[in-house]
């Protein structure tokens, strides 16, 4: 979907659309450990992932949560645009976008919902935004003259 603007239809903005690769965190350090084989970590390359700064959390649809193995870690009210919901909470989830990784819970979508949404917790922490204009994500600046962390 497109965002048109009148009279500034050259200028128009739209979604932002990513890849991300989430992983079971915990099967990682099995691995590493060498209580499974490399082979038997659960991981999946999602593409089309939504970037939602409407969205606090990464969201994902149960048939992926279940692939790959997450651990419930709780229930917690969520507004929707069909009001307040009661939304299960999955940790162990690392997941890499755009070269960046880290480790984050993550939020069941609703049933029917096949969307996949990266939200702003996990964008702020791999020191990603939005650029509606070019309609990517802006890889903020770490390095040793310039840092996107705060202390």
């Amino acid at each position: 979907m497109t965002l048109v603007l009148p009279n500034l239809q050259e200028k128009q903005m739209g979604q932002v659309i990513t890849t991300i690769t989430v992983t079971n965190f915990i099967d990682l350090v099995m691995a590493e450990r060498g209580f499974i084989a490399a082979e038997e970590v659960r991981s999946v390359t999602l593409d089309n992932v939504v970037v939602d700064t409407g969205a606090t959390l990464l969201s994902l649809p149960a048939p992926i949560i279940s692939q790959l193995g997450l651990r419930q870690v709780g229930e917690r009210d969520v507004e929707t645009s069909a009001g307040i919901k009661k939304g299960r909470i999955f940790a162990g989830a690392q997941i890499i976008v755009e070269g960046r990784e880290g480790r984050f819970d993550c939020l069941e979508l609703p049933e029917g919902v096949s969307a996949v949404l990266l939200g702003v917790i996990p964008m702020e922490e791999l020191g990603l935004e939005p650029d509606l204009k070019n309609r990517r994500l802006r890889v903020l600046p770490m390095n040793n003259q310039q840092t996107y962390l705060m202390g």
